[in-house]
């Protein structure tokens, strides 16, 4: 199985993404296609074209990415990695969903109900959430953001397309899906820990699966805590296995028609982890035409 499955051409997105970097000082110019390297760009990619360069009195705009896939497949840890890289804003709505229980706001019960279920929390209320975030970070000065968890419905993908999340926000630029098979979903969600004292995201499942019937097999190593987390390692309280497939059954009926919805405008680019961070972010950057950007911006640091 190919690492990357893209939805059109590949010499298409250096040039959007080349239009895209005239919009963002944060990114250099695009480097040179490389149409000859076929172990990485199947030649099946197509993205609709990038928002037009804005007039010389208006603010530049950087990129508006979504991150999509099943609960535990990564997607924090990949939208994170390119919001440092690109210096662009990351949004995670459950880190949305998770300030508002720690604040013990009006929708904090409802909140730890719904989440302790395993269930999928309001349109309406993860709307409300996500404006609220836009707004604060366009009022503080910030353009373009990385979502993740945000589309999980058609209604969220529609409040997106008709400026209903907050204006100027009509449309978005790609939706990377990535994939993961569901027995390592589980087994990653349930391996799930988190620091309770300095919020460290770690991870103690390892996963070794072998290669068969022509599958790829997949290694991924423990993402462990320094010794001064050990003792500190808590489970959220949704990571239970009875939860875990509760949520991905509902994002397999619920999400499933958001593939759809932005694969039938050209918006999709799936991305097939092949293994752990070491073998999927390189990767992950050639799909994005970035795999100069990371060695250009460590040369400049």
């Amino acid at each position: 199985m190919s690492a990357v499955t893209r939805v059109a051409n590949r010499s298409s997105i250096s040039s959007l993404l080349a239009r895209w970097r005239s919009l963002s000082s944060a990114v250099p110019p695009s480097g040179t296609n490389d149409n000859n390297n076929k172990s990485h760009a199947p030649p099946h990619f197509r993205l609709n074209p990038l928002p037009s360069p804005p007039p010389p009195n208006e603010k530049k705009r950087q990129v508006q990415w979504v991150f999509l896939g099943c609960p535990g497949v990564g997607k924090g840890t990949y939208a994170s990695r390119l919001s440092n890289l690109l210096g662009v804003p990351h949004i995670a709505t459950g880190d949305l969903v998770r300030e508002e229980l720690a604040s013990s706001g009006p929708f904090s019960s409802e909140l730890s109900e719904i989440v302790n279920r395993g269930q999928l929390v309001s349109d309406e209320l993860i709307i409300s959430l996500l404006s609220k975030k836009l707004a604060a970070g366009e009022a503080n000065g910030e353009t373009g953001f990385i979502l993740d968890g945000f589309p999980r419905t058609i209604k969220q993908a529609v409040s997106i397309f008709t400026s209903e999340i907050l204006e100027g926000v009509t449309d978005l630029d790609l939706v990377i899906n990535l994939k993961l098979q569901e027995d390592i979903l589980l087994e990653k969600c349930l391996g799930r820990r988190i620091c309770n004292q300095c919020g460290g995201n770690f991870n103690i499942a390892s996963i070794n699966i072998k290669a068969e019937d022509g599958s790829p097999g997949i290694i991924m190593a423990p993402l462990l805590p320094p010794a001064n987390c050990l003792s500190k390692l808590i489970t959220r309280s949704d990571d239970t296995e009875a939860v875990v497939r509760e949520r991905l059954r509902i994002y397999n009926e619920m999400t499933r028609p958001v593939e759809e919805f932005y694969r039938s405008r050209g918006k999709l680019l799936v991305f097939d982890l092949p293994g752990g961070i070491p073998e999927s972010w390189p990767k992950l950057l050639h799909a994005l035409n970035l795999d100069d950007y990371e060695d250009k911006q460590s040369a400049a640091a």
